[in-house]
């Protein structure tokens, strides 16, 4: 169990990584390209006085990437659909490690019998919100599933709007295994609350350790 547990982490954040790297890949192409047909442009309007042979290369070369540029309008509704499968595997990940902000001052000063217990319940309207919105999201992408229509820009490759869509309900199911593990590990006493992030205490070490250095 352990294993698959691990296995199943490693490849949460090998995806994340994935994600944000084509993102970047596909921008960063996007962008040089128009540059780069920008500056052969500029080349041959410099030659364009002195050389009109040279010019007109200089332009072949320019019009070359101009064409690429025209053809990458899928770029955009690429990036989006990327960047939307990114907060949805990231709203999973993000309770795995903790890197939603918890707002529970009043919470920590209760006795730990009683912190306890409010994670609980806390957890179980979590699971219950995750678990209403995975629901209901199934339902939305059996509406798109039926309709079966091309997303923006991408169904000229065979890419349906459910295709991007999949996400919302796989993402929320994601999110109520990770709080159904919390949950298992308060009710084994492993843990006394939901483990969000605490950003007074952070801010209070990352102070503690400045002044220590000085």
């Amino acid at each position: 169990m352990n294993t698959l547990r691990l296995i199943w982490d490693r490849f949460e954040e090998a995806f994340i990584v994935f994600l944000l790297s084509a993102m970047t890949l596909v921008t960063f192409v996007y962008v040089i390209l128009n540059n780069v047909y920008s500056f052969f442009y500029s080349l041959a309007d410099y030659f364009a006085e002195h050389s009109e042979g040279v010019s007109e290369f200089f332009f072949t070369i320019g019009d070359f990437f101009l064409d690429i540029v025209q053809t990458m309008t899928w770029s955009n509704a690429l990036t989006k659909a990327l960047f939307a499968w990114l907060i949805f595997v990231g709203l999973a990940y993000g309770v795995r490690i903790g890197g939603h902000i918890g707002v529970d001052a009043l919470v920590k000063l209760a006795s730990r019998s009683t912190q306890r217990v409010i994670a609980i319940f806390a957890c179980l309207f979590s699971l219950g919100y995750a678990g209403l919105l995975s629901f209901a999201s199934f339902e939305w992408i059996n509406t798109l599933l039926t309709a079966n229509i091309g997303a923006d820009d991408l169904g000229q490759y065979g890419i349906k709007q459910w295709h991007i869509a999949m996400i919302v309900p796989i993402g929320f199911t994601l999110v109520f295994i990770r709080y159904l593990e919390i949950l298992v590990r308060i009710i084994r006493h492993q843990q006394v609350d939901l483990g969000l992030a605490d950003e007074a205490a952070d801010a209070m070490k990352l102070s503690e350790t400045e002044a220590a250095k000085e």
